[in-house]
């Protein structure tokens, strides 16, 4: 989750998304290279149909080569190629049962809410009996960054067993058709609002890095409306409330460059013969650029590992980097004006923490938060999202009492680190479901999902 991540273009009013006309001389310089690099997808297909039967050949047990050093080398070289030019699409979630107590339990992913942008998947665990623990509902809202919602499936994971968790789908730009519109900042912020007013009053949002400031927002402008539908609590972790706090290399780029110079090299336009024709985009290969590149020489060094151990026929290691690698090179676009205008807002003006930031022409007033509980929570080696750039939430909600609010910094841990890992596990999860309990409002009849009892 790097710039590539954050990024719209202005504030909402006057500098809301740019008129088509200006994406498209803007994207005049960048545009061929999208129809380049389907090009050269479709001129590398058949060379990765020929590395991957060489790859079976040399890999088959019936051939005296297989079991050579020359036949190994050349059925890892081949499949180093055909993963290497390789298109990634969107990873499966893999879940399909948890443990709830000491029950183990089916779970089936089923959409209950959709956009053209946006689907929201609810995690339905199939109870044989009512469990003892009450079974907070939880909106899990994914960032919009690039990667899918699957890079969250260990925070899913984790807080399954005692959560009843729904969490946000978001579509890839490339194949979402014009006839979809448009999506921008204030989408997005319909969006939550839409999403909250669904699952009815008493939910508690989890925004994971991205989202923390639509999140935050969302909230804002539906206490200050009176809202009966807002969460019982929201937890933002490692998110960009205020990026002038601890500026990370990330924050420092975006800054320096100015967003003529994105909106001039990094938006195109989706070819034929995707869905999405025509629409402009950050597009995902490009995003994917970016992030191999700020770790450049270790994703090299973990590919030179990955060849050793299919050569050695270390399997483990080798399914290891498959599995990481099948969801870190899976990537999506993102819609042009939603990327300009959240780089804009919440990089450049930092729009949220100086009060400039509107919402359909309405101020985005965090001073009106007061019912809704706060956890903020950081890693103390956040490389994206700076110490301080998240609690910057907790001075913002300034008229929030003390009692509903909460920050913790996760010592040692990376902006990953935050919402995956052993320590998200061991010592962050348990503080997010401590902090939800505490703050649980009964929920509305009418929205109670059939699969637990009323908290």
């Amino acid at each position: 989750m790097a710039i590539g991540v954050f990024g719209d273009l202005t504030d909402l009013d006057e500098a809301a998304p740019p008129p088509a006309a200006t994406l498209e001389a803007a994207s005049a310089f960048s545009r061929p290279l999208y129809w380049m690099y389907e090009m050269g997808h479709a001129a590398l297909d058949p060379l990765r149909m020929v590395a991957d039967a060489n790859r079976l050949y040399y890999r088959n047990p019936a051939n005296p080569l297989a079991h050579t050093g020359f036949g190994k080398s050349i059925s890892a070289a081949c499949e180093m190629f055909e993963r290497t030019t390789r298109r990634y699409g969107k990873p499966d979630w893999g879940i399909t049962e948890t443990v709830v107590g000491a029950t183990r339990v089916p779970v089936h992913i089923e959409t209950v809410w959709e956009r053209p942008f946006c689907r929201l998947l609810h995690f339905q665990r199939d109870f044989p009996v009512n469990p003892r623990r009450p079974q907070p509902r939880m909106l899990i809202v994914a960032p919009l960054s690039g990667h899918y919602a699957t890079l969250l499936r260990g925070t899913v994971q984790t807080l399954l067993p005692n959560h009843d968790i729904y969490i946000t789908d978001w579509i890839d730009a490339r194949n979402v058709p014009m006839s979809g519109g448009r999506f921008d900042l204030d989408d997005y912020i319909d969006y939550v609002i839409d999403i909250f007013r669904h699952l009815g009053g008493g939910v508690h949002a989890l925004a994971v890095c991205q989202p923390a400031v639509p999140v935050l927002a969302a909230v804002a402008r539906m206490e200050e409306m009176g809202d009966p539908d807002v969460p019982a609590s929201m937890v933002l972790m490692g998110g960009p409330i205020d990026t002038r706090e601890s500026p990370t290399a990330v924050n420092d780029f975006a800054k320096e460059r100015g967003i003529d110079w994105f909106r001039r090299n990094v938006i195109t336009t989706v070819p034929w013969p995707n869905g999405g024709v025509m629409r402009q985009v950050y597009p995902g290969f490009l995003q994917l650029h970016g992030f191999m590149a700020m770790n450049f020489e270790r994703h090299l060094q973990a590919h030179a590992d990955m060849f050793s151990h299919l050569v050695k026929g270390d399997g483990d290691s080798a399914a290891k980097h498959r599995e990481f690698y099948d969801e870190y090179l899976s990537v999506m676009d993102l819609p042009a004006e939603y990327y300009l205008q959240t780089l804009q807002t919440v990089f450049i003006d930092h729009a949220l923490p100086t009060g400039q930031m509107t919402h359909r022409g309405a101020k985005v007033d965090t001073s009106k938060i007061r019912n809704v509980a706060l956890l903020t929570i950081e890693g103390e080696n956040d490389d994206i999202s700076g110490v301080g750039q998240t609690r910057a939430a907790q001075t913002l909600c300034s008229n929030l009492p003390d009692d509903k609010r909460a920050h913790y910094l996760q010592p040692t841990v990376g902006h990953y680190g935050v919402f995956n890992g052993s320590r998200f596990r061991a010592e962050i999860a348990p503080r997010i479901s401590d902090f939800v309990l505490s703050h649980n409002w009964p929920r509305k009849g009418h929205n109670a999902p059939a699969d637990a009892p009323a908290s």
